[in-house]
């Protein structure tokens, strides 16, 4: 009897991003730093694998392996782990797509267009750490497109499993506790409709507490709850972007806020970039507020090398000893701060 071989391809992918950046005015000291980034310039460096096989009946199984990383030093982002980005299998066909495992919610996919500088170090994630770092463990996602419409969903029966910070129990958020059925769950659901010329999209982000848990959310009856409306628009050479998020956090004294914030990515030539953005966080409870300024430029010497300069400035406003937010930007502080970089990146 013959014997057949098959082969199944799998895509290795990546993006090196690293600089040097310059902070001053920093806290009430008015201190100042020189140092590489550990997470993200404009983009996170990481490198992954993918694969996509036709199962028969219209189908495909699908696999993503995604590892973040420091680049100077070489350490495992995402509480070390080793794919601590993504991690997942799952099932596509003309209804969607269902998969398993450590992957993004839906405030994700929501904000991905919309916020323009997305996971810049001067961007949206000064302001809500969250925001680019939107997935979770031991989750169950459905994504679908109908047309012009996109609708998803995920659930979480453990939404982060390393113990990646303050821990007394030993755990960040690892869910499955048969004594309380409810801990550490968390859930997220996209509504987005998109044209050749423009997009707009609602999204809904709930996480639930369990003991040891990080943010104020020690117990299951606790929750941290991001509503974000958004939307974008495409000219010939112009990006345009808005978007407002409202945060409720029950385990956080400072309670609800609004983050509103809105861009612009304009191509200057083929080669030559240069976007910015304006966030401003408020905060209900309090009058403690945020503006953050930022822009960039971008000169790409090929499709996969580019060089950039990205400046970044932060106005903490609120309640005499308090702060709008803590380490945006840099090392903490209660004043406005500044800072400049000239980084390259290199993607491959």
């Amino acid at each position: 009897m013959p014997a057949l071989a098959c082969a199944q391809s799998v895509t290795l992918y990546g993006v090196v991003d690293s600089g040097v950046e310059y902070v001053n005015h920093i806290g009430a000291a008015n201190s100042s730093v020189v140092r590489m980034n550990s997470l993200s310039g404009t983009v996170p460096s990481r490198w992954g694998l993918r694969s996509s096989e036709d199962i028969g009946g219209g189908m495909k199984a699908n696999i993503v392996l995604e590892s973040g990383f420091v680049p100077y030093s070489g350490v495992s982002n995402q509480g070390a782990r080793l794919f601590g980005r993504q991690a997942w299998v799952g099932l596509s066909g003309s209804w969607g797509q269902i998969s398993l495992g450590r992957q993004y919610t839906m405030l994700f996919w929501a904000m991905l267009d919309p916020d323009i500088l997305g996971p810049n170090t001067f961007g949206s994630g000064s302001l809500d750490s969250y925001i680019p770092n939107a997935r979770a463990d031991n989750a169950i996602a459905y994504k679908g497109k109908f047309g012009g419409l996109t609708i998803g969903a995920t659930y979480s029966l453990g939404r982060d499993a390393v113990d990646a910070g303050p821990s007394p129990a030993g755990t960040n958020c690892a869910g499955e506790n048969p004594a309380d059925h409810s801990a550490c769950r968390a859930w997220s659901a996209m509504a987005q409709y998109e044209t050749g010329q423009f997009g707009v999209a609602a999204a809904y982000d709930a996480i639930r507490g369990g003991s040891g848990a990080f943010a104020g959310l020690n117990t299951s009856g606790k929750s941290d709850n991001r509503l974000s409306l958004s939307a974008y628009g495409l000219l010939e050479r112009t990006k345009i972007g808005v978007g407002w998020l409202r945060r409720d956090n029950e385990g956080s004294p400072a309670g609800l806020r609004d983050l509103w914030y809105a861009g612009a990515s304009h191509d200057l030539t083929p080669a030559i970039n240069v976007a910015g953005q304006i966030y401003y966080l408020r905060y209900h409870g309090n009058g403690n507020r945020a503006m953050l300024y930022a822009l960039r430029g971008v000169y790409n010497f090929s499709k996969r090398t580019s060089v950039y300069g990205t400046a970044g400035y932060i106005n903490n406003d609120g309640e005499s000893g308090t702060q709008a937010v803590a380490g945006a930007l840099g090392a903490g502080g209660t004043h406005s701060r500044a800072r400049e970089r000239s980084l390259s990146r290199v993607r491959r």
